[in-house]
Formats: C-alpha cells, sequence, structure tokens
C-alpha cells in the first residue's frame, strides 16, 4: 500500500495541474472579510439591506488588497496595462473620449433595458433599481478620470468600449466581432448584476433571522445552507461589480454561442423556467426532505449533513473565483480547489442538493405526480449539463482550458469515475471548436 501512495505521488508530480488564474488566498481574504461581518450583524441584529451591501464590501475589500498586495495581480501581463508606459495626452485623448462615448453609450442602452422590462420594478429587483439610481451620478464622473488615466498605460487602448463609440461617432469602422463582443459582455453583467444585488439583501436577511440550534438537524442544517448561499451572493456580486482590468478580473470572451444563453437564462428570471409555476417547476405535488423524514432522526442527520457538504462545495466553487465570479464568461481559467475535483463543482452540488432536498419520487398527491415531479427535475439537471457543454464550447477557444481539460481527464475525480462508469479506457480529445475572433476580444 505504501509503494502504491508512492507511484500516485510521483506521477502526480509528473502530471502537475495548470496554474490557476485566482489563488487560494484572494478567496480566504474574501471569507475572513465576510466571517466578520457576519458575526457583527447576528451580534447586534443588523438584518436590513445597508448591513447587507456592507457584508459585500466586507468580502470584497481583503480580496481586492490581496489580488494587489500579496498576488500582485496588476503585474500579469493578461491585464494589458503596462505600468511603466505614460503615453501622452495627445495620443491618447482622443481614443479615451470615443471610449467614454461608447462605455456611456453602453449604459444608456442597459438603462433603457431596465426601464422597459417590468419585472425589475417590482419585488426585490426594486431595491437593484434603488441602487443603479444613486451610483450612476457617481459612476458617470467617475469614468472620465478612469478612463483618462488607464488609456494612458494600456498597451492596446482600442477595446470593445472604444470600437462602440467609434461605430457611434463614425470616427471609425471597427470589426463587427469587436462590436458584438463588446455588446455581449456588457449584457452579461448588465443582466446578472441586477439580479445578484436584488437577492443581497433577502439571502442575508434570511442567515441573521433563522434560528440556529445545535440539537436539531433540520433547524441547524437551514441555517447553515443559508449562510452557504449568503457566501455565494456576495461573493458573485463583488464578482459583477469589480470586473476592472487592473484587478486583472475583465471579461477575455463573452460566450458567443446562442446555446450557451439560451441554457442560462432559461435558470435565471424574468425567464427562468424552475420557479414556481414555471414549465419545469417540479415541486408540485412534493415536499422537502424536512417532512418526508420529520421524526426519524436516524435519516435527517445523515441527510443533513450531506445537503449542507453539498452547499459547502456549491459556495466553495463560488469563493474560488475570487474577483472574477460571472456566468457565460471567461476571466481566466480556474484548476484549484473544487475546480481540481470537478470541471462544474457548482452544478454538480446543486443539482445533487436538489435531488435529495426534494426526494421527488415521494408525493402528496398521485403516481402521476410523483412521475412528473422526477421527470421534470431530471429536465432541470440535463439543462444544466447542457449549460455545462455549452461553457466548455467556449473555453475551448482558450489554449489555458484545453490544458485544464485534459489534465483533469488524467486527474480529476469526477471525469475518472465518469470514465469509469462508461468504460473509457482513455480521454477523449476535446470538441474542435472553430475558432472565432470575437472569442479573443477584451472587454474593459
Amino acid at each position: 500500500m505504501f509503494y502504491d501512495r508512492f507511484l500516485a505521488k510521483q506521477a502526480r508530480a509528473a502530471d502537475p495541474r495548470p496554474r490557476s488564474a485566482v489563488s487560494h488566498g484572494a478567496g480566504i481574504a474574501g471569507m475572513a472579510g465576510l466571517l466578520a461581518w457576519t458575526a457583527v450583524s447576528l451580534v447586534y441584529g443588523m438584518d436590513g439591506p445597508y448591513s447587507a451591501m456592507v457584508n459585500v464590501l466586507a468580502c470584497g475589500v481583503p480580496m481586492v488588497a490581496w489580488s494587489l498586495v500579496v498576488d500582485k495581480v496588476h503585474r500579469n501581463a493578461s491585464t494589458g496595462i503596462d505600468w511603466a508606459m505614460r503615453r501622452p495626452w495627445r495620443e491618447s485623448l482622443d481614443i479615451s473620449f470615443v471610449k467614454l462615448a461608447g462605455l456611456w453609450a453602453t449604459w444608456a442602452l442597459i438603462g433603457v433595458a431596465y426601464g422597459t422590462i417590468r419585472a425589475y420594478w417590482t419585488g426585490p429587483f426594486l431595491f437593484s433599481m434603488w441602487c443603479f439610481a444613486w451610483s450612476a451620478p457617481a459612476l458617470f464622473v467617475l469614468s472620465i478620470p478612469y478612463v483618462l488615466w488607464l488609456d494612458r498605460r494600456l498597451i492596446e487602448p482600442k477595446d470593445g468600449a472604444w470600437a462602440f463609440g467609434a461605430w457611434l461617432t463614425g470616427t471609425a469602422k471597427p470589426p463587427a466581432e469587436h462590436l458584438y463582443a463588446h455588446l455581449r459582455s456588457w449584457t452579461v453583467k448588465g443582466f446578472f448584476l441586477v439580479f445578484m444585488l436584488a437577492i443581497v439583501p433577502p439571502n442575508f436577511q434570511s442567515v441573521i433571522d433563522t434560528p440556529f440550534a445545535l440539537g436539531d438537524p433540520v433547524v441547524l442544517a437551514t441555517w447553515l445552507i443559508r449562510f452557504m448561499f449568503l457566501v455565494d451572493v456576495a461573493f458573485a456580486t463583488v464578482g459583477y461589480l469589480l470586473t476592472m482590468r487592473p484587478f486583472d478580473s475583465h471579461i477575455r470572451s463573452a460566450n458567443p454561442f446562442a446555446a450557451a444563453w439560451m441554457a442560462a437564462l432559461i435558470c435565471y428570471p424574468p425567464f427562468i423556467m424552475m420557479d414556481d409555476g414555471g414549465p419545469l417547476d417540479y415541486r408540485v405535488g412534493t415536499q422537502d426532505w424536512s417532512v418526508w423524514f420529520a421524526g426519524h432522526e436516524a435519516i435527517l442527520w445523515p441527510l443533513a449533513i450531506a445537503l449542507v457538504a453539498l452547499t459547502v462545495l456549491y459556495a466553495w466553487a463560488t469563493v474560488a473565483f475570487g474577483l472574477r465570479f460571472s456566468n457565460l464568461t471567461n476571466r481566466g481559467i480556474l484548476t484549484h480547489g473544487p475546480y481540481a475535483i470537478s470541471r462544474h463543482p457548482a452544478y454538480l452540488a446543486k443539482n445533487l442538493f436538489w435531488w435529495l432536498s426534494s426526494v421527488p419520487i415521494l408525493t402528496t398527491g398521485s403516481i402521476v405526480d410523483a412521475a412528473r415531479a422526477t421527470i421534470l427535475m431530471a429536465v432541470v439537471s440535463g439543462v444544466y449539463y447542457w449549460r455545462a457543454r455549452t461553457e466548455e464550447r467556449h473555453l475551448k477557444l482558450d489554449p489555458d482550458y484545453v490544458a485544464y481539460w485534459e489534465w483533469m481527464e488524467r486527474n480529476g475525480p469526477v471525469p475518472r469515475f465518469f470514465a469509469w462508469v462508461f468504460g473509457r479506457s482513455q480521454a477523449d480529445a476535446p470538441a474542435d471548436v472553430p475558432e472565432i475572433p470575437s472569442a479573443k476580444v477584451e472587454a474593459a
């Protein structure tokens, strides 16, 4: 046995894991800040939206500090910044003015979309609209010195915002793929940021106001699960807010495939299909685990532990992103933490959690209800498999992801398990995806 372990260690040393774009330290720093503020809020009962937003700040500031001071991400070549360069003002001003025109026009389009879609003016989305209304003037003013300062140091300042501004003002005719890449990137940020901000307060409040009891598996698991969702939402919100080159957290590319957008958007409001009353609502005629196994602590405790463990894995998959969490984008390839176990740890954990917590084969109605719930739950899992495949199709345009994909096929526990289940003797080659120019255009 000792010799087998020695051989396994030697094999790992000969096949090192590709370097991750984010360090463990960034996530740990964010967690430390989040835990500190959550503890203060619990002690003093601060469960309001301001406290919830301070929690996001407490998560983000330590990550920024760690990333800049320890990881020195601003020195990465992938930022596209040469800090030693000071381009003369006469060379950068025209570019900056065109870029500002493109940036402000992009924000205006997003604002029109928010104002047009009625769903954004009801329920929790009202908080997002309040945040945008108060922050818009400051963003408008601060964008001027930021763009002027950054363009003097960018190796290639004519990015997507410049391309859109040039097209609008007629000062140049940029390639169409540059415009599409810019619009895709900002559509991702505009669509998901409004959702993340909307759920920050209710997620935070649910943790502060939910009772905590060590002796009750349901109460304890409920609190821990809600806390893990608080962690996930805080880190994700920070990721969408801090999409910036100096932090090396900008969008390298947004997914160019329509199938990927369809698969993702149907999982989020206002297009969500899994919500109550939606076509993929698998909860009709069912209950959850705490009802089915009430009074049977021999079942409740193991199930509670499993559900909490899956939620920890789900939150860990978001924490691992540090400043870079985002759907439908490539902001650097992760290979550490849960991404050394599975290429899609969040999707895996989320779906296993749903199956265990809902137990759709059990029903409060008829056998037909049980069959319907089970089939719909399977369809929901299929949607997430579809999302994973479409995301990989995009990410495989990046050689770093191909190297990671191949390493995971050789070493990742989950890919190796499925290879064993399906009898694959060796890793399949990555899908041959045609090169798409827009995938190489980076967003500011």
